[in-house]
């Protein structure tokens, strides 16, 4: 089972979901768990294409760090 990094973002009125090791897959949602279930969805079938289509499935390559700053 691969894990794929998701940034999740807060928009005014909904939230947003972006797989940036997977180009162009994203999706939004009412609420944060809403798009997090969407993504997951997303993703698969994402990845279906890719297979449908004979493509290699790309390997997780972002990684995720904090930086703490003093304010």
């Amino acid at each position: 089972m691969k894990q794929y990094v998701v940034f999740h973002e807060k928009g005014e009125h909904n939230w947003g979901a972006i797989v940036p090791d997977l180009p162009g897959c994203v999706s939004i949602g009412d609420t944060l768990e809403e798009v997090q279930e969407n993504v997951k969805e997303a993703i698969a079938l994402y990845l279906e294409v890719l297979v449908e289509r004979g493509d290699s499935i790309p390997q997780p390559q972002t990684q995720v760090g904090f930086v703490e700053i003093a304010a």
